[in-house]
């Protein structure tokens, strides 16, 4: 077929653009609202529709924030570190905690949000691992759902344009590659492309680390941002940082619920996990037992497989009826009717659960205000590196996801004041990136799903929960090869209308190209922090000269270099906890 030259794409201007509708996206546009000049043209874009896609939909436990009750923003920023094993950006980390305590009072009074609260009209907040006091707000465990109907109402209601079922494909620069010029999309509607320019681009496409064999989000999402930010050699950090949740559903190969989460607060409300012999092995493995953090947890599972002390499905068994059938199904009522859909009984008998990719604490290197190496882009939400370091806390991705949106959308606001005019792009990164899309339409049609089913099989077995540098050199090699089949692999071109092979196939270039910097940046991290565990280098390193990792991408290969980590607020073995705090405010597990 005749590829398209640039010149004949559509083209289309806004002030500000945004990328993604999860909870930084539609945050971000709500703020940017508030903070730009009157008149200034917002742009929301969204590979699926507005309220209907997106990881913070899929959020059952909740939010993290401090409110009260012994618990202090101190108390939460220490648990943060803490848990990342001293690899957050401080200054990141802190402005987490600080600015969740204003963002859930936004959700209540401004966006609608309703949570679940105490007798005497208080928030609920329950016990999640890792954290030393009881501090996730929730709506039952359908957390996601409630904050994005809510984000949807008000962003459908604004003056915002809506670019729906647009997915973009690449960032494209100016001629010198300083600055952002716009964006490349796919009308997914059409099929044709789009190139829309804007002073401000906030990139908050969020994750889905689904290059594994098992994994919680969706199939659609693959990690696009973080393969657009790379090629135009945005430095992306801590990208061996893939967060394995201990609890994934395991209901067989024959349905797409295997890899659903059952969110940590079961474990929080002492949910017991058993091997294939029904025996409780978690303490074996920890003091904390199952309310150790989510990577402790994932190794124990993982352990306990390896020893072949499985269950029928080849995972683990995690057991509520102990606490109750009916207080079971009234608490997690969602989390029950997943399970009997799936032939289990989560209130009164045994789930089959095994570790599950969940979300990746890696992304783009960017400064507490959202901004990053490329005046005019922004990004926030999981595309964002340094907020988690090497683990995330259960509850503090929503957190994350909502207060850096929410800060994107006030800096974007201000920062356009002083960009006069729009950007002229590099029309040769804009022709790159339109052949790249349209190569598969010119190529004999192949079986994109095999080569993705290979790829997950790979990651899975050697860039997983354990690793090693003869299992990452292995998976570097697969996947070089996978990527070669698929350069070679067609899809057909007839109709681009909602092509959904094509964008399987643009689907599996994302992936591969980012499980290619995980391994990498796993190969050259030699210690164990958090989610990444070296059987070859099982230590941990020292706390006081931690580094992270940091990746990019310089004439189609990739560079992992390390970096010190700056402690800006507290060091290894200190706290910001006043003299004679407790160590934790929560209840022994039982």
């Amino acid at each position: 077929m005749t590829m398209l030259p640039t010149r004949s794409i559509e083209r289309h201007d806004t002030d500000i653009l945004i990328l993604g509708t999860g909870g930084a996206g539609m945050f971000a546009a709500l703020h940017a609202q508030q903070s730009a000049a009157p008149g200034t043209k917002i742009t929301i874009a969204v590979k699926g529709l507005i309220g209907k896609c997106g990881c913070t939909r899929m959020v059952q436990g909740g939010y993290n924030v401090a409110l009260g009750g012994g618990d202090t923003v101190e108390r939460h920023f220490m648990d943060t570190i803490i848990g990342g094993k001293w690899l957050p950006d401080q200054d990141m980390a802190w402005k987490l905690c600080e600015q969740a305590v204003v963002r859930i009072r936004e959700l209540e009074n401004e966006v609608g949000c309703f949570f679940d609260r105490n007798a005497d009209g208080s928030l609920h907040q329950k016990a999640f691992a890792g954290q030393t006091a009881d501090r996730t707000v929730h709506k039952g465990d359908l957390t996601g759902i409630e904050i994005i109907n809510r984000l949807m109402e008000q962003v459908l209601s604004k003056p915002v344009e809506k670019l729906q079922e647009h997915r973009a494909v690449g960032l494209i620069p100016t001629k010198d590659g300083s600055s952002i010029a716009g964006v490349l999309f796919i009308d997914m509607r059409t099929g044709r492309f789009r190139f829309v320019r804007a002073k401000a681009v906030m990139m908050g496409t969020g994750g889905g680390p689904t290059m594994y064999k098992y994994h919680t989000p969706s199939g659609d999402k693959t990690m696009d941002g973080l393969a657009m930010a790379l090629r135009v050699g945005l430095p992306l950090r801590d990208m061996e940082m893939v967060q394995f949740h201990p609890t994934g559903l395991l209901a067989g190969d024959h349905t797409k619920m295997t890899g659903t989460v059952l969110e940590e607060g079961l474990r929080g409300a002492g949910g017991r996990l058993l091997n294939g012999a029904e025996q409780r092995f978690m303490f074996d493995y920890d003091d904390l037992g199952e309310r150790a953090t989510r990577d402790v947890v994932s190794r124990g599972i993982y352990a306990e497989m390896r020893k072949n002390n499985k269950s029928a499905n080849g995972g683990v068994y995690i057991s509520m009826g102990h606490l109750g059938p009916e207080n079971v199904r009234r608490k997690f009522k969602g989390m029950v009717k997943r399970c009997a859909d799936s032939g289990f009984d989560l209130a009164a008998g045994l789930v089959e659960v095994v570790p599950t990719a969940h979300y990746f604490m890696g992304g783009v290197v960017v400064d507490p205000d959202t901004r990053t190496a490329m005046e005019g882009l922004y990004v926030a939400g999981e595309d964002a590196g340094g907020a988690h370091g090497s683990n995330r806390l259960g509850g503090n991705g929503v957190a994350n996801s909502t207060v850096y949106g929410g800060v994107a959308g006030d800096v974007m606001g201000v920062d356009i004041a002083n960009m006069r005019s729009l950007r002229d792009p590099d029309e040769g990164v804009l022709a790159t990136e339109i052949d790249r899309a349209q190569h598969p339409l010119s190529r004999p049609a192949g079986n994109v799903q095999q080569l993705r089913n290979s790829l997950q099989d790979i990651m899975w077995d050697d860039v997983g929960v354990m690793r090693t540098a003869t299992g990452m050199k292995r998976a570097i090699s697969g996947v070089a090869d996978i990527k070669s089949a698929l350069l070679e692999t067609g899809v057909a071109a007839e109709n681009l209308a909602f092509n959904l092979t094509w964008h399987d196939w643009l689907n599996m270039a994302s992936l591969c190209d980012v499980s290619d910097v995980i391994a990498k940046a796993g190969l050259a991290r030699e210690n164990s922090r958090g989610a990444h565990y070296r059987e070859d280098f099982p230590d941990s390193g020292s706390m006081e000269s931690s580094y992270f990792t940091v990746a990019r991408m310089q004439d189609g290969k990739v560079d992992v270099a390390r970096e010190a980590v700056q402690f800006t607020i507290v060091r290894p073995g200190e706290t910001v906890l006043p003299d004679g705090e407790p160590e934790t405010l929560v209840e022994a597990a039982q």
